[in-house]
């Protein structure tokens, strides 16, 4: 009777372990769902908005203008930002705000990406905190997921004219 209980208990902890491995990588490799909070994103992705992110593309370096991202925060690297790339290395940057006189530019160094959200006045970003390294994107934004009323692929920056 012992040896039977622990056979089926060693059963169990070896099938946890293996399904633990493999939902890690999925999630590592793969992808994962990130529910969003702040309004730096709106009106592209509100607060609670639920998205899925996919990896594949920061691994193949496939991060492209544009694209939204959640990322690392330079700052603390137990919170993630979302945010759009607004810049690759080598492009010129405006790192003025909005209602900035003055426009001021710099480049993007090599390694690095520069990242906005899209509610200029009210976004914490590389304007404040400068251009980010590639290595602490986390994946990139494909699909929105909730609210059902929004579930598809996110739409463009609605400052594409500002930058």
């Amino acid at each position: 009777m012992f040896r039977s209980v622990l056979g089926k208990t060693l059963g169990f902890v070896g099938y946890t372990v293996q399904y633990g491995c493999i939902a890690h990588c999925a999630f590592e490799y793969i992808g994962e769902v990130v529910v969003c909070s702040g309004p730096s994103m709106e009106p592209t992705i509100i607060n609670r908005d639920i998205v899925f992110s996919e990896r594949m593309s920061r691994h193949l370096c496939k991060i492209q203008k544009g694209d939204i991202v959640i990322a690392k925060s330079p700052f603390d690297p137990n919170i993630n930002i979302c945010k759009r790339v607004i810049g690759l290395e080598g492009d010129k940057v405006c790192t003025s705000g909005p209602s900035d006189l003055f426009k001021t530019h710099t480049y993007v160094p090599k390694g690095h990406v520069w990242l906005e959200g899209d509610n200029l006045r009210n976004s914490s970003d590389s304007r404040s905190y400068g251009p980010i390294p590639y290595a602490l994107i986390r994946g990139r934004v494909c699909l929105k997921l909730w609210p059902p009323q929004s579930v598809g692929s996110l739409s463009e920056s609605p400052n594409q004219t500002d930058r």
